[in-house]
């Protein structure tokens, strides 16, 4: 059980903080005659997904190549660039449950996001702004199913395995963070986290 009050909370954003529904971008940019579910997989999961999240590929290049396949609709970079970001929404409970997680923990941002999405995220949820810390799959080039995006916070910051909390919607990131050696939750929902006295206090918080 996770009992260190004195923890570092890497916390994602997708799933988590916000409601992500792609099928509001797929909606918007796929083509009379198209296939949104081939739109999906092609540009919203799969390995080109990963590779602007790994910031492997230019906002520039990953529009381009949306703007000239034939699933997509003939609409400006402006337009793809307002539905690709225009797919979040916050989620229930997440503003107070981080503001309960920080009366005992340091809470750091922890996401695999492309830099037009983390924009979008950073404009439209506050509660992003109050951070102390980010770390971004496309500033590191590494995504939370590997270890080794566990082990690049722990070598720049300074971080020891058991200082360290990871709480992400995925079986797989989860995974990867305890092949790091460090202690992970998978996120269900924020009743969930706030019901935990080992996370959260239950009760009033203790006298200092």
């Amino acid at each position: 059980m996770f009992t260190n009050p004195d923890k570092v909370i890497l916390l994602d954003i997708g799933n988590v903080i916000v409601n992500v529904d792609f099928g509001v971008f797929c909606s918007a940019v796929t083509a009379v005659s198209g296939d949104e579910q081939a739109v999906f997989e092609k540009f919203c999961a799969g390995n080109f997904k990963d590779e602007f999240d790994r910031g492997a590929i230019s906002i520039v290049g990953f529009l381009e190549q949306m703007a000239c396949d034939p699933l997509v609709r003939n609409i400006s970079f402006r337009k793809l660039k307002e539905a690709w970001q225009n797919i979040f929404s916050l989620k229930s409970g997440a503003t107070e449950g981080i503001a309960r997680l920080k009366e005992r923990h340091r809470v750091w941002i922890m996401s695999d996001t492309d830099p037009l999405h983390f924009t979008a995220l950073l404009n439209g949820f506050p509660v992003l702004r109050t951070m102390e810390q980010f770390y971004l799959s496309y500033e590191h080039g590494f995504l939370k199913n590997s270890p080794e995006a566990f082990i690049h916070v722990m070598q720049t910051s300074g971080s020891k395995p058991d200082e360290l909390l990871l709480i992400d919607d995925k079986p797989e990131n989860c995974l990867a963070c305890r092949k790091a050696g460090i202690e992970s939750i998978l996120f269900t929902d924020w009743s969930d986290i706030q019901a935990r006295p080992d996370i959260c206090w239950t009760e009033e918080k203790p006298e200092q």
